[in-house]
């Protein structure tokens, strides 16, 4: 097949391979029998025809499972050289740096592409290593701006990448405390239609703790009840839950998911749970007096007849 039609049935049918979506720069895009429209881009041939070859490759590397995504930064840069000042570079960089654990130098080239192009991270997928990048990097405040405006552009993207973003949107906005509790459920609920596998799971759980979280704990138990069985841990133990739950910078909220999905089953593993989510950064958040109250008894079942749960005796009998 001739490398230019390969490029175009790529770049085409980019937005169904997970982590690409939409996300091609403009001056890539085929238009007129396959020709780049804008005459002062044809006469850039070969270098526009090499640079979007670049970008293509770079980008099935970085999608595809087992590549070697150091790779990536080669091409970017190598991109870069045949047309200076170019946003799409520094974006599939930052994507790659995001990709190899490395949120700071993310950020710093997904920073570089906005100062080329303000909007170079308008579309989806690079809106979303935005996000991501910000929240691995300790940004908490502006990761959740991001998640929030890319979730609206995420149709385009695969089922998986979908569920992710509304995952890890919920649990970044879950983690701002009450006033964001409410989208996350919103987001939440979202993520549990599109999961599939060990992160509908996880999704479920993660919606009956924003239901718990805000007050309403009958509907938390009957979410609970509906779909988790046995033992929680395994599943939320899985690599695609705890990628999702660092790309949210929520990492420690893994032990108050594991809490709440045992307190039914298995309570005092479940106060384990508790008690390291307070030892850890949940102790400092906005929720640890939710998780001291299931931790000390009082989120685990109803009060009776109205009356206010009263907490275990404490050995020894005192109070």
């Amino acid at each position: 097949m001739d490398p230019a039609l390969a490029l175009v049935f790529f770049l085409q049918g980019a937005g169904s391979q997970s982590g690409f979506g939409s996300a091609r720069p403009a001056e890539c895009g085929v238009q007129e029998g396959m020709k780049v429209a804008n005459r002062w881009e044809r006469a850039k041939e070969p270098q526009l025809r090499r640079y979007c070859d670049l970008l293509a490759g770079g980008t099935a590397k970085l999608v595809r499972e087992g590549m070697l995504v150091s790779e990536v930064i080669g091409i970017a840069d190598e991109a870069d050289k045949l047309l200076p000042g170019r946003a799409a570079p520094s974006v599939l960089k930052g994507r790659a740096y995001l990709r190899l654990g490395k949120p700071t130098e993310a950020l710093a080239a997904l920073n570089e592409a906005k100062k080329r192009d303000d909007r170079a991270l308008d579309d989806p997928v690079a809106l979303l290593a935005w996000a991501r990048a910000n929240a691995r990097g300790g940004h908490p405040e502006e990761a959740a701006t991001a998640f929030r405006a890319a979730l609206p552009r995420t149709s385009a993207l695969a089922a998986a990448e979908r569920s992710g973003a509304s995952f890890e949107a919920g649990m970044i906005v879950m983690a701002q405390g009450q006033k964001g509790v409410d989208d996350a459920v919103a987001m939440l609920r979202q993520a549990r239609r599109d999961a599939q596998d060990a992160l509908q799971l996880a999704s479920v759980v993660a919606l009956a703790l924003a239901l718990d979280r805000s007050g309403q704990k009958e509907e938390a138990k009957a979410v609970l009840a509906e779909r988790v069985r046995g033992d929680p841990r395994s599943f939320l133990a899985d690599a695609r839950v705890s990628e999702a739950l660092a790309n949210a910078g929520v990492a420690h909220e893994s032990d108050a998911l594991v809490a709440l999905a045992l307190e039914h089953s298995d309570p005092p593993a479940a106060k384990e749970a508790w008690r390291k989510f307070l030892a850890g950064a949940g102790g400092k958040g906005p929720w640890a007096d939710h998780a001291r109250a299931h931790e000390g008894g009082g989120g685990a079942r109803p009060a009776a007849s109205g009356a206010a749960a009263q907490p275990p005796p404490r050995p020894g009998g005192g109070r």
